[in-house]
């Protein structure tokens, strides 16, 4: 994985299981590689895993079988997608909408630009 300086590290891993959870790469009762595994694969600390694996739990997005390994939670898909949806809401949004009317996009042309993107990106798939 590559990080970026923007974030720590352990919240980009919550990042990349969030982002397996909504494309349905992980699904409810899915097993997770150990914080072992996960370190070795990041090239990050065990410390740093476990801490990613401990926030993902604190939100319900997996728990833990002792003994056994992470799961991923039944309700992982409508939580992340709350989640990411009120990050977006209040992060990326504003900015976006800030940029749209400083370079006086239409909402018209942006409904075209992103029926556009939509269209190519199911046409991949």
């Amino acid at each position: 994985m590559k990080f970026h300086d923007k974030k720590p590290i352990y919240l980009q891993l919550v990042d990349y299981f969030f982002e397996k959870i909504l494309q349905r790469q992980l699904s409810s009762g899915d097993k997770i590689m150990s914080v072992r595994e996960l370190a070795l694969e990041a090239e990050v600390t065990p410390n740093t895993a476990m801490r990613a694996y401990s926030y993902l739990q604190n939100l319900g997005i997996i728990y833990n079988k002792r003994g056994i390994g992470y799961f991923v939670s039944d309700e992982a898909f409508d939580k992340t997608m709350e989640i990411k949806k009120t990050e977006f809401i209040e992060q990326d949004l504003p900015l976006f909408f800030n940029t749209i009317i400083n370079l006086n996009i239409s909402c018209k042309e942006l409904e075209k630009l992103y029926n556009e993107y939509k269209q190519s990106k199911t046409s991949v798939q």
